[in-house]
């Protein structure tokens, strides 16, 4: 009896079918859909490509039995579906559902949160910039944090391999955020190490902030405390707060500025070591220890923040804080600065692009569905108490920006309340579970990464891969522990993430919006998840978001920001350096592109359909590969 037997394999090379035949035995075999001799029927959703429908159980409406209730003739012609396992090994998953969802909280509430988001409030209207804010983030940040989940999710990949199943030929966007993850790991630690500095130093009866005796002290050091007489606050008067800050855990004062950093400071660098030994420890087996440490890191800081908000709202004058926080200043609505401003917080706040949702989702199972204010309270409280005791304005104690909300307002603050020291101890101590969890995630998101796009060279070496990017991290932040290393840490925050990082997550939802399609990308959502997105959604991803996102990039780049830190005005020249660093990460995308093309074989029209057209994902679901046989009896 004759037969023919086309075979259609979903593997890279058809040929390596009689290599894995000796291994089918552990694989499954599915007989369905019964077809008449001679029947022709075009492809179509849920069919393979021989017309005949597929019984490969991918939804969740679907098992290894659908259609076997169906009567089959003697005889008669059927199709035979064997899908077998791949001997790969499987993918690491969460422990628990709660181990996900509270790294994504520790990383979207970092130390940016705790300072950025109430002075970006206060200077952009109070309670009127709660509009913008709210927009932004209807329309902008969730759309966006929505896409990367479900993308990480369904392939299951990190954020450079999870390009072929997308539009391979933007695969530089993957290098693209390893890159400006590691330029974020080369400063953000330090703001660790210097909160560790400040823990340390918190171990006395007497804070060393708190006295104008120390070796560090200037002339124009001012102590007062509530129970101080007889003080009072000029404009040439400097908080021992302030100098402790700048005088001796910076010790910013020994470097003229970018152009002469001056020496490493070894207590600032044990420090780093410190955090980074942490770091490894917590990171180097995966999201199974990873996931762990966060129920610790990622509540502990709202622990703290209800009791010092607590404490903050019975200081006296704390009521002037939290009317300047909240009293609306509906007239700044109509300036451009407040809406890019909301829009630029939002995004940072949710933390789309840095492929760290990504990597966070891939270690989700294949169907989990995936569907700020109370720092600003507790900082304006004590400003308002600042506020009385220096007999100023809210608008001239909150004049500072950035961490020295943190190390000067802050401490001072904490300096005068009753138990200074315990309040000082764990306050500082939120701040570092605050910055570990964002570097827990930041990490995590660059290991992944490698380890999907070279599984065959480091799957086996995990630990010693951790190590050896948890040692380049440290070498590359050893400028940033010098005399001049708060300018380097200014410097990267202002130009070495923001701009890249929102011109490469425009050309993520480009690329996966009209290359990949938002049809395809839904039908991927409805087969992970039993429901597509609504229309809203679509909207979002095809026109609101790229528009939000390219709104930001041309307003930086019309009106570049004026960098000043201290007393220090950042020269041209640091300009130029800063878009040099910020276009060192991006220019991976255009150089793939080139690359991809260059590589591909065919006529220049065949290299780029070949570019833009998605390779066959293994990952929707269980990993198997497949092999259907028709026109068999």
């Amino acid at each position: 009896m004759e037969m023919k037997q086309p075979m259609i394999m979903n593997r890279e090379d058809g040929g390596e079918h009689e290599k894995e035949q000796e291994s089918q035995e552990n694989g499954r075999l599915v007989a369905d859909s019964v077809a008449e001799k001679g029947q022709k029927s075009c492809s179509g959703p849920g069919q393979v490509s021989n017309g005949y429908p597929s019984t490969s159980p991918q939804s969740p409406r679907e098992g290894p039995g659908a259609g076997m209730d169906r009567g089959s003739t003697p005889g008669a012609f059927r199709t035979l579906v064997v899908q077998q396992t791949s001997l790969d090994p499987p993918r690491e998953t969460w422990s628990k559902k709660m181990d996900f969802l509270l790294s994504v909280i520790g990383y979207a509430v970092d130390l940016g949160n705790v300072w950025r988001f109430p002075y970006i409030c206060y200077q952009n209207g109070g309670g009127a910039f709660l509009l913008p804010y709210l927009l932004m983030a209807v329309f902008g940040g969730v759309p966006l944090f929505y896409m990367e989940l479900a993308l990480g999710q369904f392939h299951r990949s990190g954020c450079i391999s999870i390009w072929k199943h997308i539009c391979p030929i933007f695969k530089g966007i993957g290098f693209a955020i390893c890159i400006i993850a590691l330029y974020i790991a080369f400063y953000y630690n330090t703001i660790m190490a210097w909160a560790l500095y400040y823990l340390l130093s918190s171990f006395r009866a007497t804070l060393p902030w708190t006295t104008c005796n120390n070796q560090w002290n200037t002339p124009n050091c001012t102590r007062y405390l509530s129970t101080d007489l007889n003080v009072s606050w000029t404009d040439n008067s400097i908080s021992p707060a302030q100098e402790f800050y700048i005088r001796q855990v910076l010790q910013v004062h020994l470097s003229p500025g970018l152009h002469q950093l001056g020496w490493v400071s070894w207590q600032l660098a044990l420090c780093l070591l410190f955090i980074f030994t942490v770091v490894y420890f917590s990171i180097w087996k995966g999201v199974k220890t990873s996931g762990k440490v966060v129920w610790v890191t990622a509540t502990f800081p709202y622990l703290v923040l209800l009791i010092l908000l607590i404490r903050g709202a019975t200081l006296p004058g704390a009521w002037r804080g939290v009317v300047f926080y909240l009293k609306p200043d509906w007239g700044k609505l109509l300036t451009t600065t407040v809406w890019l401003d909301a829009a630029a917080q939002i995004f940072f706040s949710l933390g789309p692009g840095f492929g760290v949702l990504l990597a966070f989702a891939s270690y989700n199972p294949f169907h989990n569905n995936c569907y700020n204010f109370l720092s600003g309270f507790v900082i304006f409280t004590v400003l308002g108490y600042m506020a009385e005791m220096r007999q100023q304005g809210v608008e001239t104690v909150a004049k500072d920006a950035g961490p020295s909300l943190l190390f000067i307002i802050y401490a001072e603050a904490i300096a005068n309340m009753p138990a200074a020291t315990f309040f000082a101890i764990i306050f500082f101590l939120m701040i570092i579970m605050l910055g570990l969890d964002s570097t827990f995630a930041g990490l995590e998101g660059v290991i992944t990464a490698m380890l999907d796009e070279f599984p065959h060279l480091l799957a086996r070496r995990r630990e010693w891969f951790v190590l050896g990017l948890v040692c380049v991290c440290y070498l590359g932040a050893l400028s940033t522990l010098t005399y001049g290393g708060a300018f380097v840490v200014k410097l990267f925050e202002e130009y070495a993430t923001g701009p890249a990082v929102i011109t490469v997550v425009f050309l993520e939802v480009i690329a996966v919006s009209w290359f990949y399609g938002t049809t395809r990308f839904c039908n991927d959502v409805q087969l992970m998840l039993g429901f597509a997105p609504g229309v809203f959604w679509r909207v979002c991803w095809v026109a609101i978001c790229p528009c939000f996102l390219l709104f930001i990039i041309g307003s930086f780049l019309a009106f570049p920001p004026e960098v000043k830190l201290f007393n220090y005005l950042y020269p041209f020249w640091t300009t130029v350096l800063g878009y040099c660093i910020g276009f060192s990460s991006f220019i991976c995308v255009p150089s793939y592109m080139v690359y991809h093309l260059v590589t591909t074989k065919g006529t220049f029209k065949q290299r780029l359909l070949k570019s833009i057209t998605p390779e066959a994902s293994g990952s929707s679901g269980p990993q198997r590969d497949t092999i259907v046989i028709t026109n068999a009896v």
